[in-house]
C-alpha cells in the first residue's frame, strides 16, 4: 500500500510541477526532478509520513525496477533513430563526434582534478581524480530525449545529437573501465589488464550482439500478429525480458561477463526499426504508453539526489571545476570534431550545449567507485552526485535553448493556438 501511495505522489506532483515550471518556460524533465526533491528524504519525506513522500533513500531504491525499466525502454526509443537512411547520412560524423567529445571532456577535467589533486592532496588523491575525469565522458540519454520529444525537435542538431548521445554510452564505457582499472592499480600496486581493457571490450560486444539477436526475434515474432494493440503489448514484454537479460552476469576464468542495458537495449530498437516496417507506427503509440514510466523516472532520480554534498566547501570547490571543465571538453570536443567532418554550422555550434546532461550512467560508475576504492570512491561519488545535481536541474534547460538557437525547436503557429483555443470554447459551449 505504501509503494503504490510513493508511485501515485510522485506522478501526480511530477506532473503538477510542470504546469508551474511552464510559467518559466522549463522543461518537463527539470520540473520532474524539482517535483522529486521536494517530495524526497529532503523536504517533504523529514515529516516521516510513509507514502506521503520518501522518508529515506532505501524507500527510493526499493523502486528501482522502475528506473531500470525506464532507462531500458529509454534506449530502446533511441535505438530507433538509427535507421539505414540516418546512418548513412550521419553515422561516420556521430562516430567521430561521440569520440572526440567524450574524450576532450575526459582530456581538460583529468587535467584539472589532477590539479586539484597536488592542491588538496589530503582531499583529493590521485586515484580519484583520475575516475573522475573518466567519468566525464558520460552524458545522459534519457535527459535529452525527453526534451526532444517534448518539443518535438526536427533538424541537423537532433539528427546528429541523438546517435551522438547512444554512441557516447560506449565511449565512457572504456574510458571508466581504463581509467577505474589504474587507479585500483594506484590504491593495491598492482595492474590487471583483463579488467582494463578485456572486460569493457567484452562486454560492449556482448551487449550488441544480444540486443541484435533480441531484436531479430521480436521482428519474427511480431509477424504472427495483426493488430497494433497485439504488437504493442509484444514489444513492451520484449524491452522488459531484455533489460532482464542485460542484468545477467557470469564468469568464464578470471573475467567477468556482463552487459550493459543501454546498449543492449538501444541495438534492440535498432535492429527492429531497420527490419520491421511498422516500427515507426508502433513507437508513436509506444510514446504514450510510457509517458508516465518517463515521468516516474525522473521524479524518483530527482528524489535520490542528495543536497548534503554542499555541507563541505572543499567538495563544493572541486565539484564545481568538475562542471564547468566538462561543459568545457564537451562544447569544444563537440564543435571542433563536427567542424571538421563538414557538419552543418548550426551543429558546430549547438551540439556541444546539448550534451551537458549527466545522471544514470555516471551515478552508476561512481557507484563502483564507491564499492572498490573505499574512502577516494565515496569522494568520487559525492563530487558526482554534486555534479548530476546542477547538469539535471540545468542541463535540460540548456539542450532546450541550444535546439530553439539552431532552430530544429520551432514556436507554435499561431494558428495551432487559436485552434486549441477555438476548440476549448466549443466543448465549453457544448
Amino acid at each position: 500500500m505504501t509503494v503504490l501511495f510513493s508511485i501515485s505522489v510522485a506522478l501526480i506532483a511530477g506532473l503538477l510541477m510542470t504546469r508551474i515550471m511552464n510559467i518559466f518556460k522549463l522543461p518537463d524533465v527539470t520540473a520532474y526532478l524539482i517535483a522529486g526533491i521536494l517530495i524526497g528524504p529532503f523536504f517533504l519525506g523529514r515529516l516521516g509520513v510513509e507514502g506521503l513522500g520518501f522518508t529515506s533513500y532505501d524507500a527510493i531504491h526499493s523502486l528501482s525496477m522502475i528506473s531500470n525499466l525506464a532507462l531500458g525502454f529509454i534506449a530502446f526509443a533511441i535505438g530507433n533513430e538509427f535507421t539505414l537512411s540516418k546512418l548513412k547520412s550521419t553515422g561516420r560524423q556521430a562516430v567521430v563526434v561521440a569520440i572526440c567529445e567524450g574524450l576532450g571532456a575526459v582530456i581538460l577535467v583529468e587535467a584539472a582534478m589532477i590539479g586539484l589533486h597536488f592542491a588538496f592532496p589530503k582531499t583529493l588523491s590521485l586515484p580519484a581524480a583520475i575516475t573522475l575525469g573518466a567519468i566525464a565522458s558520460a552524458t545522459a540519454p534519457a535527459a535529452t530525449l525527453m526534451v526532444v520529444r517534448q518539443y518535438k525537435a526536427k533538424g541537423p542538431v537532433t539528427d546528429i545529437l541523438l546517435p551522438v548521445v547512444a554512441l557516447d554510452d560506449a565511449v565512457g564505457l572504456i574510458c571508466f573501465a581504463v581509467a577505474f582499472g589504474i587507479a585500483r592499480a594506484l590504491l593495491v600496486g598492482a595492474v590487471d589488464i583483463i579488467s582494463i581493457i578485456v572486460e569493457p571490450l567484452i562486454e560492449i560486444v556482448l551487449s550488441l550482439v544480444l540486443g541484435a539477436i533480441m531484436g531479430y526475434i521480436l521482428n519474427a515474432i511480431e509477424k504472427l500478429f495483426h493488430s497494433n494493440r497485439n504488437r504493442m503489448t509484444l514489444i513492451i514484454g520484449f524491452v522488459i525480458l531484455t533489460v532482464a537479460l542485460s542484468t545477467l552476469k557470469f564468469e568464464i576464468g578470471s573475467v567477468t561477463v556482463g552487459f550493459s542495458t543501454l546498449l543492449v537495449c538501444m541495438m534492440l530498437g535498432t535492429v527492429f526499426c531497420n527490419t520491421c516496417p511498422l516500427s515507426d507506427e508502433l513507437m508513436e503509440k509506444s510514446d504514450r504508453w510510457t509517458a508516465p514510466l518517463f515521468t516516474l523516472f525522473f521524479v524518483l532520480s530527482g528524489a535520490e539526489l542528495r543536497l548534503d554534498v554542499f555541507s563541505d566547501y572543499l567538495m563544493v570547490i572541486i565539484g564545481v571545476v568538475y562542471i564547468i571543465t566538462r561543459c568545457i571538453g564537451k562544447y569544444l570536443g563537440a564543435g571542433l570534431s563536427s567542424r571538421a567532418m563538414g557538419c552543418a554550422a548550426p551543429v558546430t555550434k549547438y551540439l556541444g550545449i546539448t550534451l551537458f546532461p549527466q545522471a544514470g550512467v555516471a551515478l552508476g560508475m561512481s557507484l563502483s567507485a564507491a564499492t572498490y576504492l573505499g574512502h577516494d570512491g565515496m569522494i568520487v561519488r559525492n563530487i558526482i552526485l554534486l555534479g548530476v545535481l546542477v547538469y539535471e536541474l540545468f542541463g535540460p534547460l540548456a539542450t532546450k535553448i541550444a535546439l530553439t538557437k539552431a532552430g530544429d525547436i520551432k514556436p507554435k503557429s499561431e494558428d495551432v493556438k487559436n485552434r486549441r483555443q477555438n476548440h476549448i470554447a466549443a466543448k465549453a459551449k457544448g
